[in-house]
C-alpha cells in the first residue's frame, strides 16, 4: 500500500468500532511480544452489612511488579482509614503473588498526599493539565 492509498483524520468523537480495532492490534501485538498471559488482576472490597461496595483497589499484577490501577471509597466514609487499609490488602495478596514493586497514577487533585504518607514516593511529574493540576506516578517498594 502506498501512501497515496491512505487517508489521515482526527474525529472529535471517535467511532468505537475504530478503537477496538486499535485496541485489538495493540493486545495482538503485545501477547506476540511478551507473556501477557501472566497478567492477572486483583482486586479488594470493603462491603456494608448488606453486601453493597463501599470501596475497592483495583489493578493488576504481571510478574514482580503490580499496578494499583483504582481506589476509592465512597464520600461518606472517607477519612476514616478504609482507603488505607484497602491499599493494605492490595499490597499484601500482591506480596504473596510475588511483587516486589508497587506503582500508580495520580493526579495532585486526587489522593498524592495519602500515598506518600503509605510510603510512596513520587518517580515522575507531568504538568500542563488545566487548573495547575500535574499528574504524578507513584511506586512503593514491597519487601
Amino acid at each position: 500500500m502506498s501512501n497515496d492509498d491512505l487517508s489521515w483524520e482526527t474525529p472529535s468523537d471517535p467511532n468505537p468500532a475504530d478503537l477496538a480495532v486499535v485496541d485489538g492490534g495493540l493486545g495482538t501485538f503485545n501477547s506476540e511480544a511478551a507473556d501477557t498471559t501472566a497478567i492477572k488482576k486483583l482486586a479488594c472490597f470493603v462491603r456494608s452489612g448488606a453486601g453493597h461496595v463501599l470501596g475497592g483497589a483495583v489493578g493488576r499484577t504481571w510478574g514482580e511488579a503490580v499496578e494499583l490501577q483504582q481506589l476509592w471509597v465512597t464520600k461518606d466514609l472517607r477519612g476514616k482509614g478504609l482507603g488505607a487499609k484497602l491499599v493494605a490488602l492490595f499490597e499484601a495478596e500482591a506480596r504473596r503473588r510475588g511483587c516486589r514493586l508497587v506503582y500508580l497514577d495520580t493526579f495532585t487533585f486526587q489522593a498524592p498526599e495519602f500515598y506518600a504518607k503509605l510510603g510512596y514516593e513520587t518517580a515522575c511529574r507531568f504538568d500542563g493539565f488545566p487548573g495547575g493540576v500535574s499528574k504524578l506516578v507513584m511506586r512503593k517498594p514491597l519487601a
